[in-house]
């Protein structure tokens, strides 16, 4: 471990991904600050080197309180995923956007040393290019693309050889999380093969990068990791397997089939899409710098939440709104 980023704020710790990630940095010997609104609770370990605080990281004195004494800031938080944007449109910018810089600037104050800003490969939007590596122009369709990619110039107006920046734009993550969520693609297609037996896929051929949730968690322990001259304002795609979401459909009804023989025939069913993201992303560059390579597949992330479906671990899973992040807010009246 880098022994000078022993502390870690992480804003969104407690959310899919951050449940996954913060029991990791734990078990690595990371003493873990975790600053996020919880509206989903907590699952989080009890850990004496764990802190967690409710917070809005648009209350930037009270951000920056809990900056102080940080060596690293990894920002997860944000109002994720395009159909967020169902919810009122200024919760999406306020969060995604307006407090960023107020955050980087607070970070930067508290005398952290390294800020890794999760940003997304969906700020590609659509494009037909074989391979989309770092340096395709930003295309967003949606604000959260959009606000995701102006991020990103405004982390380097900061950065200095004292407050190492760095920018990740990971695929859409799929698998099994203590917290996990049924609105993403791979885990949409797994819950409908498990509970329904018929798998709808709307289009079917938009190409779509995905990444298992140890992948992303293992790519962010190495961001925190690697040499600042290494990822000093680098940008770096975390996306290996591209596949069209009717491949993704045929994955997912193999391994449902294998895992749950007696469910018989696993239907697949074509409907016509109004969401025509599709991009191949190239993940070269974080391999080539940084030697990182995932270990694990979207069939292995099928295979996991089979595995949570059958331990009871997902109950309810259609009706339940924890599962989903738009409903969820909703059903909070988040502003």
């Amino acid at each position: 471990m880098n022994t000078n980023l022993k502390k870690i704020l992480i804003t969104g710790g407690a959310g899919y991904v951050g449940h996954v990630l913060t029991p990791r940095l734990l078990a690595s010997g990371y003493q873990v600050t975790v600053y996020d609104m919880l509206y989903f609770g907590c699952r989080l370990p009890n850990d004496p080197n764990l802190t967690v605080i409710e917070g809005d990281i648009r209350d930037t004195a009270k951000l920056a309180k809990a900056m102080e004494g940080q060596n690293a800031v990894l920002h997860l938080a944000c109002i994720s995923n395009d159909a967020s944007f169902e919810l009122d449109e200024n919760l999406s910018k306020t969060i995604n956007y307006d407090c960023f810089e107020p955050m980087v600037i607070a970070a930067k104050q508290a005398g952290v040393k390294r800020f890794v800003y999760a940003s997304s490969s969906s700020v590609y939007g659509v494009s037909d290019s074989p391979d989309v590596t770092e340096e395709h122009p930003l295309l967003p369709l949606t604000l959260y693309n959009k606000f995701k990619g102006m991020c990103e110039p405004i982390l380097w107006k900061y950065k200095s050889d004292d407050f190492t920046c760095t920018a990740i734009r990971p695929a859409t993550v799929c698998g099994y999380s203590p917290r996990t969520r049924l609105d993403l693609s791979v885990n949409i297609l797994t819950n409908h093969a498990v509970n329904k037996g018929k798998i709808t896929v709307f289009g079917g051929g938009q190409m779509r990068p995905n990444l298992h949730i140890e992948d992303m968690v293992d790519a962010y322990e190495i961001m925190l990791t690697a040499p600042h001259e290494k990822v000093h304002g680098e940008v770096f795609n975390i996306g290996f397997e591209n596949h069209s979401i009717a491949d993704i459909a045929l994955m997912v009804q193999k391994v449902i089939k294998e895992e749950f023989p007696e469910k018989g025939e696993i239907v697949i069913e074509t409907t016509p899409s109004n969401d025509n993201r599709s991009y191949h992303v190239n993940s070269d560059k974080v391999r080539r710098v940084l030697g990182f390579m995932p270990k694990r597949t979207i069939e292995d992330a099928v295979r996991d939440l089979a595995h949570a479906f059958k331990n009871h671990l997902l109950p309810s899973s259609f009706d339940d709104d924890w599962y989903f992040n738009v409903r969820t807010m909703k059903k909070l009246g988040a502003k």
